[in-house]
């Protein structure tokens, strides 16, 4: 039987809910199906947001050949399969490559795909809910253009939750949204699952469907996303018993240990900061230690990491005023800087005043005219 995600899966951009700044008009996909540019690329973004179903539209108004592999179970020989043994001839359809979680291909896999994408005899599409700058080599990322997709907003996962048919009154609409946090595959499995067990959509009957065995922790669902968030949480909160016993849950799943150490990373930038600088760099011997020693040892070295970093002392203004200069960069653009501390590496810069009056340790204020008087590092 078909999955319900499937069913009301969108079949043209026209239909496709989300990502205005990739699919609406003029914005890159967009612009490539109308003039049918075929090029690799890859889809970041977290689960359930329609990477998958981009690539389907896609390859469908490309007129191509799609080959659907994931990164967990698939290898070379499927590779080889997909591309056969002829370089391909005048007039055959372009062959695509949908490369579900490419994070999960080794070094060696993504080398050998490598060749083919670069003559073209292969064109990529890798779908990631990781960091690619982290994941994929640099060989094969240079080759393709990187767009990321976000979490679908309220209004949007209301939206494809109507096409579904079912009727939910608006309480079990809005707590099945808050459940799926953006993740519209989520939110369409629960919906599935609890007319197959109970044959009526309700607040209870939805709350009792997720708590179903089918549904529980899996690498790409809900409890996990759930677990990971209360990791996190326990730490900020410098609770490391609790972040012990959620860290105890993932490594007890199968999570990807690096996983859960590149989050340790972050953590310790976002979180800890500036209160204890030295955090980062132990999150970060955690990670090469992760990376050296392997699972199961390895839990060892994640759970001395947590250990710390949930006790340290939290401070966030690094991370707070960086989102906030992010926002002002996007809002006013490229503000002009002030003459003082320009560079002025020619004569002509020079008579045009560029790095006039500068000195070491200058008082001044160095933003724009237009944000003088800015502070995004806050005092304590």
């Amino acid at each position: 039987m078909e999955p319900l995600a499937s069913k009301i899966r969108p079949k043209t951009l026209r239909e496709f809910v989300g990502q205005a700044h990739l699919v609406g008009k003029g914005k890159p996909i967009y612009e490539a199906v109308k003039k049918r540019h075929l090029f690799s690329f890859i889809l970041w973004g977290p689960p359930g947001v329609g990477k998958t179903t981009l690539a389907k539209i896609y390859a469908k108004n490309l007129d191509a050949e799609l080959h659907e592999l994931s990164a967990v179970s698939a290898g070379k020989d499927d590779v080889k399969e997909i591309l056969g043994t002829k370089q391909g001839k005048l007039g055959e359809k372009s062959k695509i490559l949908f490369l579900d979680e490419i994070h999960r291909f080794n070094k060696a896999q993504q080398d050998f795909l490598l060749p083919f994408v670069e003559s073209g005899r292969l064109t990529l599409i890798g779908a990631t809910t990781e960091n690619p700058s982290f994941e994929v080599i640099p060989a094969l990322l240079s080759r393709c253009r990187v767009f990321v997709l976000n979490e679908f907003s309220e209004k949007e996962m209301e939206k494809i939750i109507s096409r579904t048919g079912f009727k939910i009154e608006k309480i079990s609409k809005d707590w099945l949204i808050a459940m799926a946090n953006g993740d519209a595959r989520q939110a369409l499995n629960l919906l599935e699952a609890t007319d197959n067990l109970y044959g009526k959509i309700t607040l209870d009957t939805l709350k009792d469907a997720l708590q179903s065995k089918h549904l529980r922790y899996d690498k790409k669902g809900e409890e996990h996303y759930n677990t990971t968030s209360a990791f996190i949480k326990s730490m900020r909160a410098s609770q490391p018993d609790a972040a012990l016993y959620y860290l105890a849950r993932m490594v007890e799943a199968g999570e990807d240990p690096k996983f859960i150490a590149r989050r340790m990373v972050i953590f310790a930038s976002e979180d800890i900061g500036l209160a204890q600088p030295t955090a980062l760099v132990v999150a970060n011997e955690v990670f090469r230690a992760v990376e050296t020693i392997g699972l199961p040892e390895c839990a060892i070295n994640l759970a001395h990491g947590v250990a710390y970093l949930s006790q340290c002392k939290k401070d966030r203004r690094a991370y707070d005023g960086l989102m906030s200069a992010m926002k002002d960069a996007k809002d006013h653009g490229n503000l002009p800087i002030p003459l003082k501390i320009r560079n002025a590496p020619t004569k002509l810069m020079k008579d045009l005043n560029y790095g006039e009056g500068y000195a070491k340790y200058d008082k001044d204020d160095y933003m724009p005219d237009k944000l003088k008087g800015r502070r995004y590092l806050r005092d304590k």
